[in-house]
């Protein structure tokens, strides 16, 4: 038995070259030259984990309309132009105009630095790529399309880095924009912070947010054979180490709902889940709720972030951090260590396995702190190394900005009380970080991933549309 991750739709990026047309019968080499430059860009993109879409190479404005209009038609996450040399911004306009997508202009020269006792005109012109960028930039700017760039040269690696920053970051984008987003449940009762108007998220980001009731799961729950429950089991013994404290009703009672879960998602098409349900006195719904924390875990670690207390922010700056390829797992301040100078933060509940610095804990809990219901619990700490905290925060008039901060999770003690635990060191007081933090804006829940992501996130950020709020004390 495996534990499967979801294969994410991918990115689709739309690749235009071109060049002023008038330098091909005056310099007969050029034009070559840059045609194969231009299929070394699009090499490079293809490695990128994205689909290309390459509209060709154009030399005037009537090609670049004709390019304009298969881009459009392909549906593109991010539209490059790429420069291969001097061309009027009346051949890339239509282009960024049409297609809706962000656009990423790349000035890559051919080498570092021309030979400058060898080269005639023709070969200067293959070098010239930077000459249109401030006349495109201008451009743009009057005709009220976003851009953003990248110079270097072809092989580059520091700006094939930022080139790969942007297309992780048109993938995010897409994400949000073509996902669905289930809330299934109610909000924890009090929590000003985290309650969010749905409309806001397709407002401001895309995508759809799918409402669903406890009796949604419920009924799948009651549908799970004995045999599907007793396969999860085996599977949770695969992915867990399972502590003496887990009851095995308790254990099977998770599996089942797991099972219920994956259907939950299949049946609704959904990449993220929020959800909440206080319950009472034992009952069926009560039982349901208290249920979802290892079903959770296992479609928060296949990247389909599920997180408890109805906090939509986070499933979604989850699913960012998912899709940067940092984990992502849910997460609020535990307590303060001064003596080491680490905060101390986690969550009782769903988590994303895949960062887990060991073999996860299962265990047993006969009451969930705050909350109504019994069962088993997940019990980690995320792998030790550079991490980053991704929230996305909520302004008085409703806007979402992105906040941030990069920190270490480092080894030490830890409590063993079935919730995730990390020790993060911000390299600074941790009371001094705590209170930046909480003025930031940020919500009190938030995404642990690994990595420092910051460069990436300001990528993400920016194709957003979102202000980036990075804590640095």
């Amino acid at each position: 038995m495996t534990l499967d991750r979801i294969t994410p739709r991918r990115t689709r990026v739309g690749l235009v070259s071109g060049g002023l047309g008038a330098y091909w019968p005056q310099f007969p080499a050029l034009l070559p030259q840059l045609r194969a430059s231009a299929r070394r860009v699009t090499e490079r993109l293809s490695t990128l984990d994205c689909e290309v879409v390459d509209a060709g190479f154009v030399s005037d404005a009537v090609e670049g309309a004709a390019a304009a209009e298969k881009l459009r038609v392909a549906g593109c996450d991010l539209i490059v132009g790429f420069l291969t040399t001097y061309l009027t911004s009346s051949m890339l306009a239509p282009v960024a105009q049409r297609s809706g997508a962000p656009v990423l202009l790349l000035n890559l020269q051919p080498t570092e630095a021309m030979d400058h006792e060898s080269f005639d005109t023709g070969a200067w012109l293959a070098y010239c790529g930077a000459c249109p960028l401030p006349e495109m930039a201008n451009a743009f700017r009057r005709l009220g399309v976003e851009f953003r760039s990248v110079s270097g040269y072809l092989e580059d690696p520091r700006a094939w880095t930022r080139i790969s920053r942007w297309i992780k970051a048109a993938g995010v984008r897409a994400a949000l924009r073509h996902g669905r987003h289930g809330l299934l449940g109610h909000l924890y009762p009090g929590m000003l912070d985290v309650a969010t108007d749905p409309t806001l998220v397709p407002a401001q980001l895309g995508g759809h947010l799918e409402i669903l009731e406890v009796d949604d799961l419920r009924v799948r729950v009651e549908e799970v054979t004995d045999e599907e429950t007793a396969a999860r089991v085996a599977l949770a013994r695969e992915v867990f180490t399972v502590d003496e404290s887990v009851v095995d009703e308790d254990f099977a009672w998770g599996a089942r709902v797991s099972v219920a879960l994956d259907r939950l998602v299949a049946d609704f098409a959904l990449d993220s889940l929020a959800y909440y349900h206080r319950g009472l006195d034992g009952e069926t719904h009560e039982r349901v709720g208290a249920g979802f924390i290892l079903g959770a875990s296992l479609l928060t670690a296949r990247g389909i972030p599920a997180v408890g207390e109805y906090e939509l922010r986070t499933s979604l700056a989850m699913l960012v951090m998912d899709r940067l390829g940092a984990g992502g797992s849910f997460t609020e301040l535990q307590a303060l260590n001064f003596r080491d100078r680490v905060v101390e933060m986690g969550h009782d509940g769903p988590a994303h396995l895949g960062i887990s610095a060991r073999k996860p804990l299962l265990r047993g809990l006969g009451v969930y702190h705050g909350k109504r219901g019994w069962g088993v619990s997940v019990e980690f700490d995320v792998q030790h190394g550079p991490v980053t905290l991704c929230g996305l925060g909520q302004g008085r008039d409703g806007t979402f900005t992105l906040i941030a901060s990069e920190g270490t999770v480092v080894p030490g003690p830890l409590l063993r009380i079935g919730n995730t635990t990390s020790r993060v060191d911000f390299g600074c007081d941790p009371g001094e970080w705590t209170d930046a933090w909480s003025a930031s804006g940020i919500a009190h829940h938030w995404a642990l991933g690994t990595g420092h992501r910051v460069a990436e996130l300001t990528a993400v950020a920016d194709l957003l549309g979102l202000q980036l709020t990075v804590v640095r004390p």
